[in-house]
């Protein structure tokens, strides 16, 4: 079972010190690291998910003949000291990949480690546009970034918010605040006027803030944050009969957010990559996670995605140095579970685009793809 992958966060030293001491010759060791704990772990298994049934699918395939892909688990609870220290540990373990990290708090400050230590840094979900605006020549990422969620959040709201009170909010997070900053500056260029306020994630309590967007009749809220405040606030605000619509970015994509919201979150829309879990590039995956008796659902075939793309770069370049592996990722595309990913200089994938969807009875659907 796949569950024997899973290393709990208290034990990241041991689990390094456990994949040294095991070593063979022909064994590569690479990662997956993000929120294996606390409010975003819903992420984390995701990841955690999609990167440990690639693998099994790549030591099974002979993409990489004599080679064994041994991956560990890393947890920085989307904690940027401890993304940094789990970085720093993974260096000196000599991994070859991480796929990682979740939050863009985390997967920043950690790809100047990666980047040092010469390891190939592929994020299934941090959206941050500075992740990639640095030169950094190992660091890539398979979803896509702020400002393309951002227009397509902005222009929905325009279009079917016209005129109406629009507030925008953040949890003050890297990826909050970066979302919620797309998000107005796209609106005020649509000549929106936009009401700005922030919170602080972590508190049970918003009912001061649903007061204030519920006296200024503030008809659609938009939200930069994690499912677990947003659901909180969503709840909330129905109780309140608040009478505002809530848009959020893609942490959503979870149906823990249902389990937090159940009917109150209804009708609330959120951006993220087009669904492709009944495509056909995905079929293969999807059905051995299925085997696993595992979920498809949100970053899980994007973290498949990027060990398979780094394999075929790897495969591609003859070598495991990251230089190469780093040329050839960006040299032409590589097909995998998400479809064809084609990385530009900078290590953006240009493939995926966002859409919106909406919950509805405890399922998302396909709301806009304009």
């Amino acid at each position: 079972m796949l569950n024997r992958f899973y290393t709990p966060a208290a034990g990241a030293a041991f689990l390094f010190c456990a994949l040294a001491s095991t070593a063979r010759a022909s064994d590569v060791h690479i990662a997956v690291a993000g929120p294996m704990s606390g409010n975003s772990a819903a992420f984390g298994a995701q990841m955690r998910n999609g990167a440990a049934t690639a693998v099994e699918a790549l030591n099974a395939s002979g993409l990489l003949p004599d080679t064994k892909v041994i991956l560990s688990i890393a947890d920085d609870a989307c904690d940027p000291k401890q993304a940094v220290a789990v970085a720093n540990k993974l260096a000196m373990a000599q991994v070859r990949l991480v796929v990682g990290h979740f939050c863009s708090s985390s997967s920043i400050p950690a790809s100047d480690v990666y980047a040092e230590a010469g390891i190939i840094q592929l994020s299934p979900g941090s959206t941050n546009p500075q992740l990639t605006e640095r030169n950094i020549q190992t660091v890539f990422r398979i979803c896509g970034r702020d400002d393309q969620k951002g227009t397509v959040a902005a222009e929905y709201i325009h279009r079917h918010y016209h005129s109406d009170k629009i507030a925008v909010l953040d949890d003050k997070s890297t990826a909050g605040k970066g979302i919620a900053d797309a998000v107005e500056a796209q609106l005020q260029g649509f000549g929106e006027h936009v009401i700005r306020q922030s919170y602080i994630a972590g508190e049970k309590d918003y009912t001061a803030l649903i007061s204030r967007l519920k006296k200024d009749r503030v008809r659609l809220a938009y939200i930069g944050g994690y499912h677990t405040e947003i659901g909180l606030i969503i709840r909330q605000a129905s109780e309140a009969e608040a009478g505002f619509t809530v848009m959020a970015n893609d942490p959503l994509m979870t149906s823990e957010f249902w389990g937090i919201t159940s009917s109150a979150g209804n009708g609330t829309l959120f951006t993220f990559m087009p669904d492709i879990a009944t495509s056909a590039n995905a079929a293969n995956a999807v059905a051995k996670l299925k085997a696993s008796e595992l979920s498809s659902e949100g970053y899980t075939l994007y973290a498949y995605a990027a060990v398979q793309a780094w394999a075929e770069a790897v495969k591609r370049a003859g070598s495991l140095n990251a230089a190469r592996v780093a040329t050839e990722l960006r040299s032409r595309p590589i097909e995998t579970a998400v479809g064809p990913v084609r990385f530009n200089t900078k290590g953006d994938n240009a493939g995926p685009g966002f859409v919106v969807y909406r919950w509805l009875n405890g399922r998302v659907e396909v709301l806009d793809q304009n």
